[in-house]
């Protein structure tokens, strides 16, 4: 289980409906790369969310990834299951101040995102045709979120950073990927 101080990366997907309070929607997507997250890019595979899935998982959705707008919990109003798509979600808002402004900032079409909090177990990374490709093979989910603002975000970047850092030192990358590493450069 995954600490309240450890670091978490952040990913995102769609919201894709509600229905009388309850709201779904997939917060992770299989095998699709995400946008440029500052020099790689990234797939989530299917076996990656394996270990969510688990009966003893502990996995809370949050309002904007603010601990203190609990909206659901695994396994009581928050159900996770494994489609075709990827990682779905259902679950049933509170009759709570945050609940009910979720509802109708989801309602409204505020909020159409969802995002996931998560720790990397493993990983894989390649280049592929100049752009670095990080492959998520297995990761522990704390969270899931709704949000306005479904982008990743600086501080996530950094983390998934210090694993292609790891990985270049390693010697299983080129040296030219450590060159720019070392004096900050970008990374195709």
């Amino acid at each position: 289980m995954i600490s309240q101080t450890e670091e978490l990366e952040r990913r995102s997907a769609k919201i894709d409906g509600i229905s009388g309070n309850t709201v779904t929607g997939h917060a992770v997507v299989f095998d699709v790369r995400s946008r440029d997250l500052g020099g790689f890019q990234e797939i989530v595979r299917p076996q990656a969310v394996d270990r969510s899935l688990d009966a003893d998982a502990r996995i809370v959705a949050l309002y904007n990834h603010d601990s203190a707008a609990v909206l659901a919990h695994t396994p009581n109003t928050l159900t996770l299951t494994k489609d075709a798509r990827g990682l779905a979600f259902r679950m049933r808002l509170p009759d709570t101040t945050v609940g009910r402004d979720v509802f109708e900032l989801v309602t409204r079409g505020d909020i159409a995102g969802a995002s996931f909090g998560f720790r990397t177990i493993k990983d894989a990374w390649r280049q592929e045709g100049g752009v670095m490709v990080r492959e998520l093979l297995d990761v522990e989910i704390a969270e899931i979120t709704l949000t306005a603002f479904p982008a990743y975000d600086q501080t996530d970047v950094t983390i998934a950073k210090r694993s292609l850092e790891q990985f270049a030192r390693q010697g299983q990358r080129v040296d030219w990927l450590a060159r720019q590493l070392a004096v900050g450069g970008p990374i195709p």
